[in-house]
């Protein structure tokens, strides 16, 4: 290993943060290899492959020695031709031992990267709602990248820096006090005058790197956050771009100020390397070639103890930070294991909800949002500790049913529980106690396709995907043919938008469909509901924040959407549901009222005062 890579490498190995360095669960590294366990052949391969790599370059210090004394005896010259071939052709093997080395490095490393990125994002999608309701994105985001690319690294660098520098060490060492130990032992004096200060600055490094590290996260949150169409919309709405500017140079200029002083520090570093090592090397051959001159050594003695002196600190100095290098790895195995350890809060059932099923009932169900700690992680909501909080329940003793056919409204206030009540029907959540089935099963014995087949929702947001309306289309039925989709943009009253679009179906609509106005997102989502064809159909105040000619079409392509369906409506303008079959007035988690429209009025209660008041925009409860 040169001076300039081993400095590198050493810098590689002082940068990581020793905060980092803690307990590791019991049994990680039985579950680290268990991931490894298919590449073990390519593993035997790569390791192999290093060892020999790392005893040709202990082998060519000494054969160049050979040259040197052959030279000085005058020797004859096949021999110094055929130790110059020998060289040469050790040459060649190492740099084919580094390409099949670099090979299965990288077959081994991104095959882990790829087992465990496609194990995490199966394992997320599974989470419920409030999980990512309590997470950060980016966090979340970060175990997928960083941390799965840091688990690799146990895997290769880590692994293979250990296995050659032991080796180079060993060897070296053996070597070396095999043609002089006395210049040998004198040599590795100078080692802690660089070792002890070095693992100082690396200390000092981590601190930089660790700061550094937290405002560059910093600066990617706001540029994430400002940089999405809403987050745009609101610095320009509000007029403050000069404000922005400023904090995030602010972040900027202190990112600057590290990334100096990381500069200076590594500079500092890599000079103390290679002047001890030149000073070493001076050593050498000061006290070899006076050794030589006594006629104690060889010349060529003395030069292969020089170039092997050049293999020794690099390595002694790698593995003097061996252990933070394998914990650092062993870390990041460790927040990958955290988030697959996290349990799903809701288990799939084994019944199959009757194809066509167009019931829904509610049987006594009571129901508060789940703990921070059951469906959430601390280092993924960015805090100390989880919020301790016990459960306050939302709904109380919720008992009605939603016959084959029937609309039934929800309305009351803001806060009522009414988007609560609509949220267990396709089980994004589980009740605590009562059930909720549809066509006559229990949600939570039902299979996980049976219900995303019977139930579909449209919210007051249409969520679309940063896709063409063809992909977005398609999440709904995959197998939906041409015709079926123009079919269901047609009931939706959208066809004539999409048709009128120079790219048609292959229109992209932009971030959440920003491309699109408010009414016109609606109505895509509707198509989309069509294309998928429930039975039962959930809208939660969907033609909520539109204007009146966008509230028009989106309630033909509603009345389209709900034909020959069973409905579940919350509402935004009372007026809306007036011809509901059930109206369940909700207030505090309980229903106070049910009844139609006019047996309610009647009765002048809760129904009656939102009524009579023009409660036209009644917010969506959470």
């Amino acid at each position: 290993m040169t001076q300039p890579m081993a400095a590198m490498e050493m810098m590689r190995s002082l940068r990581r943060d020793r905060g980092e360095a803690r307990k590791l669960p019991p049994g990680t590294w039985k579950r680290i290899l268990a991931f490894a366990k298919p590449y073990r052949r390519d593993i035997v391969v790569f390791l192999t492959a290093t060892v020999v790599s790392s005893v040709i370059a202990v082998v060519t210090p000494v054969l160049a020695g050979r040259v040197v004394d052959a030279i000085n005896r005058g020797g004859p010259r096949s021999t110094v031709v055929t130790v110059a071939v020998v060289i040469a052709g050790l040459a060649v093997v190492d740099t084919v031992l580094s390409m099949v080395g670099r090979w299965f490095s990288s077959r081994i490393g991104e095959g882990i990267i790829l087992s465990l990125r496609t194990r995490v994002f199966a394992h997320v999608q599974r989470m419920p709602v409030a999980f990512f309701s309590r997470t950060q994105t980016g966090a979340l985001v970060s175990r997928l990248n960083n941390d799965v690319i840091g688990a690799q690294r146990a895997f290769t660098s880590t692994l293979s820096g250990v296995v050659s520098n032991v080796i180079a060490l060993v060897l070296t060492l053996a070597v070396m006090l095999t043609l002089s130990w006395p210049i040998t032992l004198a040599a590795l004096v100078l080692l802690p005058v660089f070792v002890l200060p070095a693992r100082r600055v690396g200390r000092r490094l981590a601190g930089i790197t660790r700061e550094a590290a937290e405002l560059n996260a910093s600066m990617n949150t706001t540029m994430t956050e400002r940089f999405n169409v809403a987050g745009a919309m609101l610095v320009k709405l509000f007029g403050r771009p000069e404000d922005e500017e400023e904090a995030f140079g602010a972040r900027a200029a202190r990112v600057r100020d590290v990334g100096v002083l990381s500069a200076v520090y590594s500079r500092a570093f890599f000079a103390a390397l290679t002047l001890v090592a030149a000073l070493a090397t001076a050593l050498v051959y000061g006290a070899g070639g006076w050794l030589a001159l006594a006629g104690g050594l060889s010349a060529g003695t003395v030069v292969s103890l020089a170039l092997l002196l050049t293999r020794l600190y690099g390595p002694l100095t790698a593995l003097s930070n061996v252990q933070l290098d394998v914990a650092s790895a062993l870390v990041s195995f460790d927040r990958v294991f955290e988030v697959l350890d996290l349990e799903p809060a809701l288990t799939p059932g084994s019944t199959t909800i009757p194809a066509g099923a167009r019931s829904v009932e509610f049987r006594g169900v009571s129901f508060s949002y789940p703990a921070a700690d059951e469906v959430s992680l601390a280092s993924l909501e960015d805090v100390a500790v989880l919020d301790t909080a016990p459960r306050t329940p939302v709904l109380h003793d919720i008992d009605f049913e939603a016959r084959p056919g029937q609309l039934v409204a929800l309305v009351g206030p803001s806060g009522a529980g009414k988007t609560t009540i609509s949220s267990l029907v396709p089980r994004l959540y589980d009740v605590d106690a009562g059930a909720v089935l549809v066509g006559g099963v229990d949600v939570r014995q039902a299979t996980t396709a049976s219900l995303r087949n019977a139930v579909g929702v449209v919210t007051q947001e249409a969520h679309l995907f940063h896709d063409t309306i063809r992909a977005n289309l398609l999440f709904a039925r995959p197998g939906a043919a041409e015709d079926q989709l123009w079919d269901a943009l047609r009931r939706a009253r959208i066809e004539p938008l999409v048709r009128s679009l120079p790219d048609g179906l292959d229109t992209v609509v932009g971030e959440r469909g920003h491309r699109l106005s408010g009414g016109e997102k609606q109505r895509l989502a509707i198509a989309r509901l069509l294309l998928k064809a429930p039975g039962v159909v959930i809208l939660d105040e969907a033609t909520a924040h539109l204007d009146t000619d966008s509230e028009r079409a989106v309630q033909q392509a509603l009345d389209e959407a709900l034909a020959d369906r069973t409905a579940l409506v919350i509402a935004h303008r009372l007026s809306t549901v007036r011809n509901a079959d059930l109206i369940l007035v909700v207030d505090g988690g309980r229903i106070v009222e049910r009844g139609t429209h006019e047996s309610l009025l009647a009765a002048g209660g809760l129904y009656a005062t939102l009524y009579s008041a023009g409660s036209a925009h009644v917010p969506s409860a959470t």
